[in-house]
């Protein structure tokens, strides 16, 4: 949801960083399938066709169609519906190499404005919620029913058959449009999908909210459109002062001040976010992952392994249509990606180089022969269950099932003088203050201004030497091992307030002589809101100097710590202003006042009967 990507997106890939890929035997990536390597044909001339398509209860989508001039052969639909503008509008053609292999191959591609945005009619609704078993009437999947239907019976030389895709809002739709199926939507692919906003998924992540990306985005993207629009504007900028967010957020104080100095009731959506501040039947009805039911397309889920915003969507749209389609053709792609990543060119990220392009070996490994199969009914093997790629070694790896069966469970305990062991401690603990009035940044460029796509993997040594985080490290690893699946977070902590946030970084320290010597990079990051540790729905206070268990699920892995590398863990208890602060008192915190900010010492507790931890999923051999 958070970052804006193009209805169709160029190559936007980061400079590979210099660094010796011959280290530590890293394994190269599986070859391509032979098959997808010979396209050499040129991009044929498209023309543009516009449609305003009908739905059942009488509203006209916006949709623009393009095909290949003069074809000869029938071909099949690919489709993006999306509220970030399906235009250009009007009849020009366009030049349709950007979509690469697609287009060589003479794909049809049609584009809509999703209800309610940019020249669609009808009412826009974020996350529009899923009609209810036998009840009447629209939502995201009637209305991409309505729209294949009409596109098999109305644009010439089709084949019959159409596949839909999308990345992050489109994603939601590339898999809402999945349940109960029109039977000529033969392949979906959602593709980061934001599908729970309340549980980990742009908004917020276990009950925190996401300050800077929210109100960024929504500032323009929420704002209300008067009728039809071709360029959507949003709110006019506005001075934020020094500081970068950091200062501007700081400055604004508790939430309900960006609503009266800013805002001014002009972002409805905004009221929206602050009047459902736990897990209600708001958010439940709005989450994707329990309605993927009745879907009968072939489904490829894709995703970043660091992605800021939507990593949760792909994961748990995969493992909830997997549980709900048992007969179905269900796929998981997870690479070294940052968000959208792989929809243009990924040999590296934040610095660190994977030794390939990692996006084209995805784009024509994997992605396009899944189309070419379900769409136009080439005999290539269908991709594994999962594709994922393997940090720590740079390589992929492919899976009958995802998590892999037979992880080892394994433990390793933060101990009170900053180790971290194999073997419960003795008993212990660590302290720091946590200040709302001084909170800890999130990025070390706190005066930086919107957030940096690659945080999820940063260098996070710097945060280390703060007085308001612990820092447990471990010795220098004998023998290298694989982690794999969802990384639990254990933690036993006091505080003296009675609410905390719990940000909680997995990191890999690099040794001496390795392309990254001395750096703590992130492997998986995640913050967890305390009165939400037993219920998202109902949360509890916190007792004053009580012991008190805070146990959280961070999203999957699949890396090897290398022997050398030491395992470091970091414990903070704000990471601002990516999430907004916790006033370490237990209250409605998008109503809270200024004066509700009060700091709060917080210690985390090693050994004997509260042992902090971290649980991993080993992989073996």
């Amino acid at each position: 949801m958070v970052v804006r990507l193009p209805r169709k997106l160029p190559p936007r890939g980061l400079m590979a960083e210099s660094a010796r890929l011959t280290y530590a035997n890293r394994v190269p990536l599986l070859p391509l399938i032979a098959f997808v390597s010979q396209f050499s044909s040129p991009v044929p001339a498209y023309e543009k066709i516009e449609y305003r398509i009908p739905m059942r209860d009488g509203v006209k989508l916006y949709t623009a169609v393009y095909v290949p001039k003069g074809a000869k052969t029938a071909a099949p639909i690919l489709m993006e519906r999306t509220p970030y503008s399906a235009g250009p509008y009007g009849k020009q053609a366009a030049n349709m190499a950007e979509n690469g292999l697609y287009a060589k191959a003479g794909y049809i591609f049609a584009y809509q404005d999703v209800r309610g945005r940019y020249q669609s009619e009808g009412e826009w609704e974020n996350v529009r919620p899923q009609l209810a078993k036998g009840k009447k009437g629209i939502d995201e999947s009637t209305d991409t029913f309505d729209t294949v239907d009409y596109l098999v019976k109305h644009v010439a030389m089709n084949n019959g058959k159409v596949g839909l895709r999308g990345i992050s809002y489109p994603g939601f739709y590339a898999g809402v449009g999945g349940i109960n199926s029109h039977p000529a939507l033969k392949a979906i692919s959602p593709q980061a999908p934001c599908a729970d906003w309340f549980i980990g998924d742009d908004v917020h992540h276990n009950g925190a909210f996401f300050l800077q990306d929210n109100f960024n985005f929504s500032v323009w993207f929420d704002v209300p459109r008067k009728g039809l629009e071709e360029d959507h504007q949003g709110l006019p900028d506005f001075d934020r002062g020094p500081g970068g967010d950091y200062g501007f957020f700081l400055r604004i104080g508790a939430l309900p001040n960006l609503e009266t100095q800013i805002l001014k009731g002009r972002i409805p959506y905004w009221t929206e976010i602050c009047n459902h501040g736990t897990y209600d039947a708001y958010w439940k009805e709005r989450a994707l992952p329990g309605k993927m039911k009745n879907v009968r397309a072939a489904v490829l889920n894709v995703g970043g392994l660091f992605d800021a915003e939507d990593m949760w969507g792909a994961l748990n749209t995969y493992s909830a249509t997997e549980r709900q389609n048992p007969k179905g053709n269900n796929f998981l792609v997870m690479g070294p990606w940052s968000h959208g990543q792989w929809a243009g060119s990924a040999p590296s990220l934040g610095g660190m180089a994977w030794g390939s392009d990692t996006a084209k070996y995805y784009q024509e490994a994997i992605e396009f022969p899944f189309f070419e199969r379900y769409l136009n009914g080439k005999s290539v093997a269908a991709p594994a269950e999962a594709t994922i790629f393997e940090t720590g070694v740079n390589r992929w790896r492919r899976f009958p099932v995802w998590p892999p069966t037979g992880l080892k469970p394994v433990s390793y305990y933060l101990a009170a003088d900053g180790a971290v062991t194999g073997t419960n401690p003795v008993a212990g603990k660590k302290s720091y203050r946590y200040d709302p009035a001084a909170p800890t940044p999130y990025i070390n460029e706190p005066n930086s201004r919107n957030r940096p796509g690659d945080i999820l993997i940063r260098d996070e040594k710097w945060a280390g030497s703060r007085a308001d985080v612990v820092s447990y490290r471990g010795e220098p690893i004998a023998n290298g091992f694989t982690v794999a699946g969802p990384v639990t977070v254990d933690l036993w902590a006091t505080t003296t307030g009675t609410d905390a946030d719990f940000v909680v970084k997995v990191l890999d320290e690099w040794p001496a002589g390795s392309p990254y010597a001395g750096q703590q990079r992130c492997v998986r990051s995640d913050v967890m809101r305390a009165k939400f540790r037993n219920s998202l729905s109902k949360p509890e206070p916190i007792k004053p100097g009580v012991p008190t268990r805070v146990r959280f699920k961070m999203n999957d892995v699949l890396h090897t710590f290398q022997p050398g590398h030491r395992l470091v863990v970091q414990v903070q208890s704000a990471w601002f202003p990516l999430v907004d602060r916790n006033p370490n008192q237990f209250l409605d915190i998008y109503h809270a006042k200024d004066s509700d900010f009060i700091p709060a010492t917080i210690s985390i507790l090693s050994g004997g009967t509260h042992p902090s931890r971290i649980e991993f999923g080993k992989l073996e051999k």
